[in-house]
């Protein structure tokens, strides 16, 4: 299976699920045009609580459409952009890649890879158990996010549903994703 682009959203409000759109513009540095998360520093509500000058790791967020499926087979009705994804994705495991790689989304768009989104409790005001169901645990006892990864854009462009995902890039030393 080839990876692709299942869907995109954005919503230029601080809400916590975003409309789907029929494309989204990913800007240099920035992040999403016109979505509330875009922007040099962080624009996460509790991240800039934190540190209003921290750099925005968190301009892109994408989702692999898997995590409904699984979902779903918990009985969570999840569709696209109601967990607050930018990019829903298919056919790549998101959650296995490296901290550095870049994926080319569509034929212009570049992003970097940040880290893991951290689940929130918000999840729970969708649907009570949203969140645990977003969270597991490895063999080890070490938790597993799986709501997702994080990334900031390195060459902006349009990204509609049914591009192409490629890996363009990874780091030739493993650096495994952490929460951003």
């Amino acid at each position: 299976m080839t990876a692709a682009v299942v869907s995109v959203a954005s919503d230029a409000a601080h809400r916590f699920t975003k409309p789907v759109r029929g494309e989204i513009t990913l800007v240099v540095g920035l992040g999403v045009a016109d979505d509330a998360h875009a922007g040099v520093t962080v624009q996460h509500r509790s991240r800039v609580a934190r540190d209003p000058a921290a750099l925005n790791l968190r301009q892109v967020h994408l989702i692999h459409a898997e995590l409904f499926a699984e979902l779903a087979g918990k009985g969570f009705a999840v569709s696209p952009g109601l967990l607050g994804e930018n990019v829903t994705t298919r056919g790549i495991d998101l959650l296995a890649l490296d901290r550095g790689t870049r994926l080319r989304l569509g034929g212009g768009a570049l992003i970097e890879i940040t880290g893991l989104r951290n689940p929130c409790r918000q999840l729970d005001r969708i649907t009570p158990g949203l969140m645990a169901a977003t969270l597991g645990r490895a063999a080890d006892g070490m938790l597993i996010r799986k709501a997702g990864v994080m990334a900031i854009v390195i060459e902006g462009g349009v990204v509609r549903s049914g591009d192409a995902i490629t890996v363009v890039f990874a780091p030739p030393t493993r650096l495994p994703l952490a929460p951003v």
